[in-house]
């Protein structure tokens, strides 16, 4: 029997014994808000994945969202700085209807990147990171080129290892380190060109279905495309935070273009 958003909010809040945290229901979006009381900083949850992760693994779904959370509230009850953490600050790819502010309407430091997601920078701080805003940005007299600049030196010296599965002739290559940053690696401009003359045969599909997954599809015939709809619905409904279920051509012009996947096995582009 699947439980419903509110069942699952109330399993979560019955995890987190600090007294000073407070937690909110929103109905209206199935999501779970927990914030300090003091700070009035806080994170907020979709239920529906996390659901769906537990129908899974009850155990693991739930202490992983709960490690999640507590993680979050600790790091936010800090002040960060910039100085002296270069090599930590990273990008991070989230869907175009995240939030462009904090809680507290600061605006957060981010770039359009495709019609589907936006890149945000962060503060790496081990077991979680911070988005950056403008308020810490200028605070440490940082500008917003060189947080950029630095972020995207910083992902491209990220490991690419992969595992790959083939199906049905087409060869679909996962990017998972689960290290905060593997939709990140989108980013690597010159490791995805490498590895489309180095590795596709067909044409190349990227994937970030999630925040802890890059996949890499060398589609060979029309096949491919229904396996990859599949494959990346399966990942952006069972991610801690989704990002797109729409995949990506990837060009001779090295430029990334949605791709819808039709019903009768066909593929059309959006300009």
């Amino acid at each position: 029997m699947k439980i419903t958003a509110r069942q699952m909010a109330k399993m979560i809040e019955e995890k987190l014994s600090n007294p000073s945290w407070v937690s909110k229901f929103d109905r209206e979006r199935d999501a779970l808000r927990v914030e300090d009381s003091e700070t009035r900083k806080g994170v907020t949850v979709s239920l529906p994945e996390i659901i769906s992760k537990y129908q899974e693994n009850k155990q693991s779904a739930l202490e992983e969202v709960v490690y999640y959370i507590k993680e979050a509230l600790k790091v936010m009850s800090n002040d960060q700085k910039l100085t002296g953490k270069e090599k930590q600050v990273f990008p991070v790819i989230r869907s175009t209807s995240f939030a462009i502010q904090t809680n507290d309407e600061i605006p957060l430091i981010y770039d359009e990147h495709t019609a589907e997601t936006r890149v945000y920078y962060a503060l790496d701080l081990g077991k979680t990171y911070r988005l950056i805003d403008e308020q810490l940005m200028e605070r440490e007299g940082w500008s917003k080129t060189r947080i950029k600049e630095m972020a995207l030196f910083n992902v491209r010296s990220l490991p690419t290892s992969y595992k790959k599965d083939v199906v049905a002739g087409n060869t679909f290559y996962f990017l998972n380190s689960k290290d905060g940053y593997d939709a990140s690696r989108i980013l690597n401009d010159s490791f995805l060109k490498d590895f489309k003359e180095s590795m596709i045969k067909g044409e190349m599909a990227v994937s970030v279905p999630h925040q802890d997954v890059l996949i890499i599809s060398d589609i060979e015939n029309t096949s491919g495309y229904d396996v990859l709809q599949q494959l990346t619905m399966s990942f952006f409904a069972s991610g801690t935070v989704p990002i797109t279920a729409l995949s990506f051509l990837y060009n001779e012009d090295e430029h990334l273009e949605p791709i819808f996947i039709l019903a009768e096995n066909k593929q059309e582009g959006k300009d």
